[in-house]
């Protein structure tokens, strides 16, 4: 289930997006306790996700011993979250020219494929 989208341009780094996009699910789901990052959020924004907001960030980090493709945990789930993105042919490639439009298209196809999973038939339960 998507919480929040931001989409920024290329020269904004993750760090700095995370801090605004971290702002924006805090006060829109004030229970959120944890969040996981991957290796790219370190530092000074684990600080502030326990200073300024009050969040546990969790990072999962490959180890260096590992080879080839390794399964990490809960980072397996962002990566399905990007292929159910791809499947709609408007995500595939930066068509959009802001990035308000850009997250538009991203809430857009999240509403679609919830809406697919609430009205898909479920086995009777006999």
């Amino acid at each position: 289930m998507l919480l929040a989208v931001l989409v920024t341009p290329a020269d904004t780094g993750d760090r700095a997006a995370a801090q605004i996009l971290l702002a924006r699910v805090v006060a829109a789901h004030h229970r959120l306790e944890l969040v996981w990052a991957d290796g790219g959020c370190t530092g000074s924004l684990i600080e502030y996700g326990l200073t300024a907001l009050a969040l546990v960030i969790a990072v999962v980090k490959r180890s260096d011993d590992m080879r080839g493709f390794v399964v990490l945990p809960k980072r397996w789930i962002v990566e399905r979250f990007f292929a159910h993105l791809m499947q709609s042919r408007r995500l595939v490639r930066d068509f959009e020219r802001r990035t308000a439009s850009a997250e538009a298209m991203v809430y857009w196809w999240m509403t679609l494929l919830m809406t697919r999973r609430l009205t898909r038939p479920r086995p009777s339960r006999v």
